[in-house]
């Protein structure tokens, strides 16, 4: 018990290149961005979260999160106050300017606003909150940030960071595909029914996102589209398996030997990216697609990160590793008396 411990604490302990939790902070900081302008530049601030009479499409009968009530409601200035607060912080964690205070804030006001109306969001908005949560346990600004720039006037900087934070993304992400693909158990869904989910879905214009009536005449291509989006999901876990072998690709083994010559883990990523991008043009269910490849940057080791960057014009090489405080010497033994 205290070898497997002591193996528990050498893990969390464990420290890396900050470069893959930066480019998560900064994909994230877009998401968050991304899904309050959405609503904001159509001028739709009002419609959605808002009373009646104050241009609302419903009436709101509570302020959705504590925030909001603890602010006096769903008034015209609290909801502005809390959109404009939530940009603003979004822009901050964009550039790495104190990024866990600034995910806290775009947590806590993007939960605010979208708990409001409970008819204009979606499960989406619960994952932007979760992956902005583990944001708040990392330390995400320590390179490619405005604080490294303002700290050592370099953007990058060879700094370690803990590696824990990345892999709970890691976590998350699995978490949230294996419960996604157990809740599909219709039979338009599991395998030996007609694997029909994705067809239905795009014929639905609360979903598709133009006339996708054309799909009838390919209708096997859905089929397997289908089929292959639930094993995809029901096996998440077993990506949790490739990082721990990519992790530990110096030890023996064949397994682990053959899922890191094929890359494994890359061939999970190219898959769900690819899925992605269908999802998120095909359909609309806001920033989901867009959050799950945020989570994904966290798939990559930031020494793997950093080499990437590496590669790129005008982000080659990494100021100097942050001198370390000596250590303060022991107090001298005191001189044993003579004589």
């Amino acid at each position: 018990m205290r070898r497997a411990w002591s193996r528990i604490v050498a893990f969390l302990d464990r420290r890396e290149p900050g470069e893959a939790l930066a480019a998560y902070r900064v994909l994230l900081g877009l998401n968050v961005l991304w899904a309050v302008s959405s609503v904001w530049a159509p001028g739709l601030v009002p419609v959605l979260w808002l009373q009646p009479e104050d241009g609302g499409m419903r009436p709101l009968q509570d302020g959705g999160s504590w925030l909001v009530g603890a602010l006096g409601g769903p008034t015209p200035e609290v909801v502005w106050a809390l959109v404009v607060g939530t940009v603003v912080a979004s822009v901050f964690l964009v550039l790495g300017v104190a990024s866990r205070l600034m995910a806290l804030l775009c947590l806590q006001g993007f939960l605010a606003v979208a708990w409001i109306n409970g008819h204009a969001g979606g499960s989406y908005d619960n994952l932007l909150t979760n992956a902005l949560w583990l944001l708040v346990l990392a330390r995400s600004d320590a390179t490619a940030s405005l604080t490294c720039r303002v700290r050592t006037g370099a953007w990058r900087q060879a700094t370690q960071v803990p590696a824990w934070p990345r892999w709970l993304v890691a976590l998350q992400l699995v978490v949230m595909y294996t419960s996604t693909g157990l809740q599909k158990v219709s039979a338009s869904w599991v395998p030996g029914g007609d694997s029909s989910a994705l067809y239905y879905i795009l014929q639905q214009p609360s979903w598709a996102r133009g006339d996708f009536s054309w799909t009838a005449h390919v209708f096997p291509l859905t089929q397997a589209a289908t089929l292959s989006v639930w094993i995809f999901e029901v096996g998440a876990p077993i990506l949790l398996l490739f990082l721990w072998f990519r992790h530990t690709r110096d030890r023996p083994g064949r397994l682990r030997a053959a899922c890191n010559r094929l890359d494994a883990r890359s061939l999970f990523v190219a898959y769900g990216a690819l899925m992605h991008i269908g999802i998120h043009v095909t359909m609309a269910v806001g920033p989901f697609s867009t959050v799950c490849l945020a989570m994904y940057a966290c798939l990559f080791s930031g020494e793997e990160w950093a080499a990437a960057l590496d590669r790129l014009p005008g982000w080659r090489g990494r100021g100097p590793q942050p001198a370390r405080e000596p250590a303060t010497p022991p107090p001298a033994a005191p001189t044993p008396p003579t004589g």
